[in-house]
């Protein structure tokens, strides 16, 4: 299984102390969100790892060949020179070896600091094309992707979503991707990134899988993990996830 890990955009609600550097280089923990990623991904069983940049993109070449010596895999950098524009198009950049593949790949959002157990549950999942969703969301700081559940499937996937569902929860931003569902993720990343969408997020993308009934989700409500957007995140991810990760990572071996 191939991994795919987007991380070409600015930054720019982290404010001017990370304006010259990409946010997947921010370290917790005395490591950057890329080797935590590579890391995780490894333990997996993940060996070939391409990594979509663009903002700064070469802090993060730069540290690629330690980063690969260290974890033993492959991990290659594709370039988004449009990353000024929607993350469709960091999709876009990716989409030729994405349909190379004969096996699932995820596409992950490279902000996020997690543990192993979230992907285990992600590549084990039944579902060919699956998403993650935690149930124990706030809106009060930010403006979650929402993922409403019907009938034990995903039926929207949306910010500010509102109405009736049988539950509803967070996206966390990673998603496994069947070769049956190719096609679509193709013929909607193709059709943004030529028009009038190419400010679109990948969002977007997905949310036409969900809504075309593509996409199952397993629940991973209780794991520690967070998104890293604001500076308080930063901090937040440092003397509070990563421990509560670590912790449970001791208790599971």
């Amino acid at each position: 299984m191939n991994a795919f890990i987007y991380a070409a955009g600015r930054a720019t609600r982290l404010g001017p102390a990370y304006a010259n550097s990409p946010k997947i280089l921010i370290e917790i923990g005395g490591r950057s969100l890329l080797d935590w990623h590579i890391q995780r991904l490894a333990s997996v069983g993940v060996r070939k790892i391409f990594i979509v940049t663009g903002h700064v993109r070469k802090a993060v070449a730069s540290v690629l060949p330690a980063l690969r010596s260290a974890h033993n895999v492959e991990l290659d950098e594709l370039v988004n020179l449009d990353f000024n524009e929607g993350s469709v198009l960091s999709v876009a950049a990716s989409l030729p070896l994405v349909l190379a593949c004969d096996c699932p790949v995820l596409m992950m959002d490279g902000d996020v600091l997690y543990p192993s157990e979230m992907l285990r549950r992600l590549i084990d999942s039944q579902h060919p094309t699956c998403l993650l969703m935690d149930c124990n969301y706030s809106t009060e700081d930010d403006d979650p992707v929402l993922v409403p559940m019907r009938g034990g499937q995903p039926f929207d996937f949306s910010k500010g979503w509102r109405g009736e569902a049988d539950h509803v929860g967070e996206s966390i931003g990673f998603f496994k991707i069947s070769p049956a569902d190719f096609p679509l993720l193709a013929e909607e990343t193709r059709r943004r990134a030529a028009g009038a969408g190419r400010r679109d997020s990948y969002d977007d993308v997905v949310r036409t899988m969900v809504v075309a009934g593509r996409f199952g989700a397993e629940d991973v409500t209780g794991l520690p993990w967070t998104e890293v957007d604001f500076p308080k995140d930063v901090e937040f991810a440092r003397s509070k996830v990563l421990p509560a990760i670590q912790r449970r990572e001791l208790m599971i071996r």
